[in-house]
């Protein structure tokens, strides 16, 4: 495999806009499974995380509320943090599954078959 075909073959992940929150996330190919990780520490997931999937598109989208007490400083991020990141033609969708442990956000989204390959048109000619 090429680096062009590597490049192509990988999803669409949007980055955040300017002056929003922003999420770190992982992303890999593990077990017949496409992994999304992301690091929400602090996050309770039953209330403050929400997972959507539209025509390929995953979307985390989590809120951190800040607790209010006396700071002299907070470098802590709250507020909503959003992440989509389009998922694999070969993904299975209804089987898509979601855990969180030590603060990481993991969604595992199996894979049907082989991901179809770049396909080249011909261009014909009509004179």
């Amino acid at each position: 495999m090429d680096l062009r075909d590597w490049l192509e073959g990988r999803p669409m992940v949007t980055r955040p806009a300017s002056g929003r929150q922003f999420m770190p996330i992982e992303e890999y190919e593990y077990d017949g499974a496409y992994v999304v990780k992301a690091e929400l520490p602090g996050i309770d997931p039953d209330k403050d995380v929400e997972i959507t999937l539209h025509h390929r598109m995953l979307t985390i989208k989590a809120e951190r509320s800040e607790e209010h007490q006396d700071k002299e400083r907070s470098e802590f991020r709250y507020g909503t943090f959003t992440r989509s990141i389009e998922v694999p033609a070969a993904a299975a969708e209804e089987e898509i599954t979601a855990s969180y442990a030590k603060g990481v956000l993991t969604v595992k989204v199996p894979l049907i078959g082989e991901q179809p390959a770049t396909r080249h048109i011909e261009i014909k000619r009509e004179d």
